[in-house]
């Protein structure tokens, strides 16, 4: 009887392996083929692209990247993506943490308030607040620079530039636009860190940012790879905010440089294919270095949040 009971359950552990590996096999397959299109297709010419969409290309066509790098300005927009992207992931996840830990460690009346206050913030799309954002930092621009000439420490209100086309302006308002979400992960993740140890730190006479220097953010790594997984991608591809922020070339992003094949250029697939593989190379890159360490931090993270 045993050995009849387990020959059925084995064919059905067995099935269920194959129909899970066939699942993850096609979402795999629907996930890598578009990629795999679109690095194809930049080796195109025109006539190659219109003759067969599916075929590989008869010649590798490099003059595609070296006009998509040069008519899109790659050069510059590439180091300032990776400024706003580093920069503000790690502002957000050095302020997330901070802020965690005072909500979740440091109690007091207010501090309900405003950790709500934050928490709405997820409620809010960027779409929202692309008008209002675009009034507040050129007017803020405006009284402060009419400040600055008052006190005559600038010859004209105008040559001030502090948070409209300027690096500082884009990196605060990345940092506010990823903070909400990222606070209410981090609270999560403090509150199970043991109030123990924040105890016995403060009778042995440290500081809360000593504490949080030496003790919660060391112990919140997992959730800090998962704050970094999570904004990574969007700041990198992020175009609606960075577009009203900064009219600038030199201080546009990787977006921008690709928008502008969505023009003139639209004729010129080769081009436009190998402007988004530019584009996509470095997180492509990203994931393929990390993978084992973002998988890691996100299942520890979820685990201990």
């Amino acid at each position: 009887m045993r050995r009849t009971d387990s020959l059925p359950r084995r064919i059905l552990g067995i099935t269920g392996k194959v129909l899970a590996y066939l699942v993850m096999g096609i979402f795999a397959m629907m996930t890598i083929f578009p990629i795999i299109w679109l690095i194809i297709n930049s080796f195109k010419s025109n006539a190659e692209y219109y003759l067969s969409k599916l075929a590989l290309p008869h010649g590798l066509q490099f003059v595609n990247y070296s006009g998509a790098w040069n008519v899109g300005d790659f050069k510059e927009l590439i180091g300032n993506s990776f400024i706003y992207t580093l920069g503000a992931t790690i502002g957000i996840i050095f302020f997330s943490i901070l802020a965690g830990f005072a909500f979740a460690k440091i109690k007091s009346k207010a501090t309900p308030l405003i950790y709500g206050s934050f928490v709405m913030g997820i409620l809010l799309s960027i779409q929202s607040l692309m008008v209002p954002l675009f009034i507040e930092v050129s007017q803020l621009d405006k009284l402060l620079g009419t400040l600055f000439q008052t006190l005559h420490l600038l010859k004209s209100a105008a040559d001030f530039h502090l948070f409209y086309n300027s690096r500082v302006g884009v990196l605060l308002v990345y940092i506010g636009s990823g903070l909400p979400i990222a606070l209410y992960l981090s609270t999560e993740y403090v509150k199970a860190i043991p109030t123990a140890l924040v105890e016995a730190a403060r009778i042995d006479g440290a500081g809360y940012f000593r504490i949080f220097r030496g003790i919660i953010l060391p112990m919140s790594v997992p959730i800090a790879t998962t704050v970094a997984i999570l904004n990574i991608t969007g700041i990198w591809n992020e175009f609606a905010l960075i577009n009203i922020l900064v009219s600038k070339t030199g201080l546009k992003s990787i977006p921008l440089g690709v928008m502008r094949f969505s023009g003139t250029m639209m004729a010129d697939y080769g081009k436009q294919f190998a402007a988004l593989v530019i584009g996509m190379g470095p997180m492509l890159v990203f994931y393929i270095i990390f993978r084992k360490q973002i998988t890691k931090g996100v299942s520890a993270g979820a685990i201990k949040g």
